[in-house]
């Protein structure tokens, strides 16, 4: 009789102990926010920025469930008004923000992107919710305008304790000569090698958001 209820006990014990178990080996649900980058613009199935970045952050060790939540054409007034039931829908573990290209390319004021970004991060941020921020370069050639959009990632993702990748375009830009293999024919969105650039720079950052959703 003593031995049939210390079998019991230890079942129970280890019945109780499973879920936990199964919870700590599930990898992170990270959403990727984003625009046209984000969702693979022009690119065939499992060459755009998520999928490479799954397969980045598997082979080195940091697997994780990515979820493509990228809009082509969105600006980040867009993004403000779709992040609610993004969260709502995926409840992710940690979040990655890419937004603003469109908002420099249509011209719109820094000061206003970074408004709209601001409410995404917060919302975004929610309950402790490890972030990532990936800015982009402005292409325009008015050297005040490329430093005050340059200036918005580092001081937004200061306010938002959020890791920060300041510029996802950096390795293109860095390319000897002509940038042209690492970009389509419209000379903006990023062909399968340009993508493949952006997620070794942006990789190790991404681990980093990796573990402290884990």
């Amino acid at each position: 009789m003593t031995m049939n209820r210390r079998q019991l006990l230890v079942a129970a014990a280890l019945t109780m102990a499973l879920p936990a178990c199964a919870v700590a080996q599930t990898p992170p649900r990270v959403l990727c926010f984003g625009d046209s980058l984000t969702a693979g613009y022009g690119l065939p199935q499992g060459q755009g920025l998520v999928p490479q970045l799954s397969d980045w952050l598997e082979a080195h060790g940091h697997p994780a469930r990515l979820i493509d939540a990228g809009a082509s054409g969105d600006t980040t007034e867009d993004g403000r008004k779709r992040i609610g039931p993004a969260l709502r829908k995926h409840r992710p573990d940690a979040v990655i923000v890419e937004l603003g290209g469109n908002d420099m390319l249509q011209g719109w004021p820094p000061e206003q992107a970074e408004g709209n970004l601001d409410a995404i991060l917060t919302a975004a941020g929610q309950g402790g919710r490890p972030l990532l921020l990936v800015g982009v370069e402005d292409p325009g050639r008015d050297p005040g305008s490329r430093a005050a959009w340059a200036a918005i990632w580092p001081r937004l993702a200061l306010r938002h304790d959020a890791l920060v990748l300041p510029n996802l375009y950096a390795p293109l830009v860095a390319m000897p000569r002509d940038r042209q293999a690492g970009l389509l024919l419209d000379g903006v969105h990023p062909s399968a090698k340009g993508v493949q650039l952006m997620v070794d720079h942006l990789g190790p950052v991404a681990a980093q958001l990796v573990r402290r959703a884990a």
